[in-house]
């Protein structure tokens, strides 16, 4: 990772919903600020995620979603979580500025399942289009909970993953858009290299 990301990263503003910070990976690189940890090896296994997911439309949705950008970040909240809702309006303004085919935003709900009753479903589309977070919102499921969410601690985490599906890292915290945007300027200028 590039010393200017990584000085971006000193930027975000590490609040949260969860008292603990999200564990390392096992796999990828930590872009958390707070502790961000090389590799002992030379060179670190690379991580790619896959998945198979319901949207809060109660459509498919597959790790082939991630093929169409090349940068995906992956944004999961709850609907508890002030943080999250907070930087939801701003995460909305940044998926429309962006060509598709460069960056996309999906949001993925960690305390609403695809199990959820329809009256908790209704009640984050409803948080949605309250905060203008128009991109995609996946509904937790056993995929996304075993390769993604069941390592998560506190909301907002944000996995930021190449077309190819590999991870690239996470932030924990919500941050304003400027330092979003900064961000993810930076990591497409890397995977376009």
């Amino acid at each position: 990772m590039k010393r200017l990301a990584l000085a971006l990263l000193g930027c975000l503003l590490l609040t949260g919903c969860g008292s603990q910070k999200v564990p390392e990976p096992t796999v990828g690189e930590n872009l958390d600020n707070v502790a961000v940890e090389e590799s002992a090896a030379p060179e670190a296994e690379k991580y790619y995620l896959t998945f198979t997911a319901k949207d809060v439309d109660g459509q498919e949705v597959t790790s082939d979603v991630l093929e169409g950008s090349k940068l995906t970040m992956l944004n999961i909240w709850a609907t508890y979580c002030n943080p999250c809702l907070e930087e939801m309006p701003y995460l909305g303004e940044l998926a429309a500025e962006y060509d598709s085919a460069e960056f996309q935003i999906i949001g993925i709900l960690s305390d609403v399942s695809e199990q959820s009753s329809q009256e908790d479903i209704d009640y984050a589309k409803e948080l949605i289009a309250q905060t203008e977070a128009n991109y995609p919102h996946l509904l937790l499921g056993q995929d996304l909970y075993s390769t993604l969410v069941g390592g998560v601690s506190a909301v907002p985490t944000t996995f930021f993953v190449k077309q190819d599906g590999e991870v690239l890292g996470y932030v924990t915290g919500a941050a304003d858009k400027e330092t979003w945007k900064e961000l993810i300027d930076e990591l497409l200028a890397e995977v376009e290299e």
